[in-house]
């Protein structure tokens, strides 16, 4: 059994992974999945890692997972709670000394979701999110998703350099939506591959993933569980 430490996206709260979490559980793991704070503009990355340590208490070896804008806070979680494993789905890998406001520009963001919908016909990046985020959710599934919206992160988090000097020395793995209309896939690999170092591996569906596809989302987490605790039996 592992420990899951689940974190969501901008706007989100833990409520997105629901369905992943009860998959999980199913298989035997632990799973937290906070709310992180909103509604705060005075907080920060740090005090975002700080609410999700205080919620999940001591841990062994968890294996932290940020999805989208969670992939700001969960390599700081993972480096203060001793991760066996870290993981990013569809996650906005930051560098260190990097403020989130900065990094659309920096990975060239933009320009990549408007080659891509100048070939799907304005599908991705459109403003209406269920073409661009919840395509393939269930309607109902997706409205309620839209009902958890709220302000997050806080202006200050993301105009502050991300505190982090150094990525945390965690086993990393990135997960590619194949269907993201949001971040294009190719970029997201691009991405993995430029500021980790590492071959993404993939899933089909949406950017909103765990609520299209919990199951094979859980089965690939499970996956990454069981390479982890095989690491770590080895390295005894």
């Amino acid at each position: 059994m592992s420990t899951f430490i689940l974190i969501h996206g901008a706007g989100d709260v833990g409520w997105s992974w629901h369905l992943v979490a009860r998959e999980l559980v199913g298989r035997g793991h632990e799973v937290f999945a906070p709310d992180l704070p909103g509604d705060d503009e005075s907080l920060t990355f740090d005090d975002y890692a700080d609410a999700v340590l205080s919620e999940v208490g001591a841990v062994r070896a968890p294996i932290v997972v940020g999805h989208s804008m969670g992939a700001f806070t969960a390599p700081i979680v993972a480096q203060r709670s001793g991760a066996a494993a870290l993981v990013l789905l569809a996650g906005m890998v930051p560098k260190p000394g990097e403020a989130p406001d900065d990094w659309w520009a920096h990975t060239g963001c933009g320009e990549a979701v408007a080659a891509q919908a100048a070939l799907d016909g304005g599908l991705t990046g459109a403003e209406d999110p269920f073409v661009s985020f919840y395509h393939d959710v269930p309607r109902a599934l997706a409205e309620e998703a839209m009902s958890h919206d709220r302000p997050h992160p806080s202006a200050k988090a993301m105009a502050s350099p991300w505190p982090l000097a150094a990525w945390p020395d965690v086993p990393t793995r990135f997960i590619v939506c194949t269907e993201d209309r949001f971040f294009p896939p190719a970029f997201l690999r691009a991405l993995a591959r430029e500021r980790l170092g590492v071959v993404a591996d993939e899933i089909r569906g949406s950017h909103c993933v765990p609520l299209s596809r919990p199951v094979e989302l859980a089965a690939l987490l499970h996956r990454y569980a069981g390479e982890a605790e095989s690491a770590r039996l080895s390295a005894d």
